[in-house]
C-alpha cells in the first residue's frame, strides 16, 4: 500500500521497509502492519490532539513530569510549544509504560522506538501468525472467561506493583494470542502514586473486566476485586503473589465527623498562612 505521510520519516531513516496494510483505527491512533527487514511489526501513528476523541486527557496527565520548568510553564500556558510538549509527553507515556511493564512481567507488546509521533512495536499474533483478535471478538465459554479474567487480574496486580494503572482497560484494548490476554493501548497510563484519581481509575478498569466477563461467568458479577486490590496496595500489602477473594469487608463504624471538620479547619488555617506569606513577597 501507499506509505502514509506520517510513516515516511521512519522509512527514510531505514526503520521501516514497507507498509503492508492498515490494521485498525482507534480513538487516539491508527495502527499499520509493517515490515522491518525480515520482521513483521506494527506502527502506531498517534492522531493529533484535535483529531483524538479521547476527551479526558487532563485527568490522565496529572502526576506526569517533563524535562524542565520551561516546558512545564509552556504546557500550563497552552502555548504552541507547550501543546507540542503535551503531545510528546502523551506519546512517550506509552513507550515508558511498555518498557516498565515488560520488565515487570506484564504481557504487553515489546516497543522498539517512538519517532516523529509513530510508535514501532511488536505485532501480537495468534497461533497461525495472523494479527491477534481483540478480546471482544473472541468466543468465550464459562471456563475460558474465568481463566482470562484471572489472568487479567494478575496482570493488573503486576502493573500496580510496578506503579502503573492502565486507566482505560476494557475488552477493546486487550488482544488474545495463543497464550492468553495481552494488554495494549497505554498512552493514558497513570502513575499510581502521583495521580489523585488513581484508585478510582484502578477500580473502573477492574469493574470493566467484571462487566465483560460476568455474562459468561455469572459468579463474577458483583465482585469487588478492584476495591480489594487498591486497599491492599494502599496498605503496602499487595504483591504479585497476593491471593485475591473479590470481597471487601464493609466498615460499619460511624463516620468521625469531628475529625473531618478538624482536618478542614487545619487546611483552612494553613491556606490562610500561605496566602499571608505570599502577600508579604508581593508588598
Amino acid at each position: 500500500m501507499k506509505i502514509p505521510k506520517r510513516i515516511q520519516p521512519l522509512v527514510d531513516e531505514g526503520l521501516i521497509d514497507d507498509v503492508l496494510r492498515q490494521l485498525m483505527s482507534g480513538k487516539e491512533a491508527t495502527v499499520y502492519v509493517v515490515r522491518c527487514g525480515e520482521d513483521i511489526r506494527c506502527a502506531k501513528v498517534y492522531k493529533e490532539a484535535n483529531q483524538r476523541s479521547f476527551k479526558k486527557a487532563v485527568a490522565y496527565q496529572e502526576g506526569r513530569t517533563v524535562k524542565n520548568s520551561r516546558q512545564a510553564r509552556a504546557m500550563e500556558k497552552g502555548t504552541r510549544y507547550g501543546r507540542k510538549m503535551q503531545e510528546d509527553v502523551w506519546q512517550s507515556a506509552e513507550v515508558d509504560a511498555l518498557y516498565r511493564l515488560a520488565a515487570a512481567g506484564v504481557r504487553v507488546p515489546t516497543p522498539y522506538i517512538c519517532f516523529e509521533g509513530v510508535l514501532l512495536m511488536d505485532l501480537v499474533t495468534d497461533a497461525t501468525g495472523n494479527a491477534a483478535p481483540r478480546l471482544n471478538d473472541v468466543e468465550l465459554t464459562e471456563a475460558l472467561a474465568l481463566d482470562y479474567h484471572a489472568q487479567l487480574l494478575h496482570q493488573v496486580v503486576l502493573m500496580l506493583c510496578a506503579g502503573v494503572i492502565h486507566g482505560d482497560l476494557s475488552e477493546y484494548n486487550i488482544l488474545v494470542d495463543d497464550k492468553g490476554p495481552v494488554i495494549i493501548d497505554l498512552p493514558q497510563a497513570i502513575d499510581a502514586a502521583g495521580n489523585t484519581s488513581a484508585g478510582a481509575m484502578l477500580e473502573r478498569d477492574v469493574d470493566n473486566l467484571m462487566n465483560f466477563f460476568s455474562p459468561f461467568a455469572p459468579q463474577l458479577a458483583g465482585t469487588k476485586y478492584g476495591k480489594e486490590i487498591w486497599l491492599l496496595f494502599q496498605a503496602g500489602l499487595l504483591t504479585p503473589e497476593t491471593v485475591l477473594t473479590g470481597r471487601v469487608a464493609v466498615d460499619k463504624r460511624p463516620a468521625d465527623v469531628g475529625a473531618v471538620m478538624r482536618e478542614i479547619e487545619i487546611a483552612r488555617i494553613e491556606q490562610a498562612d500561605e496566602e499571608r506569606r505570599l502577600s508579604q513577597y508581593d508588598n
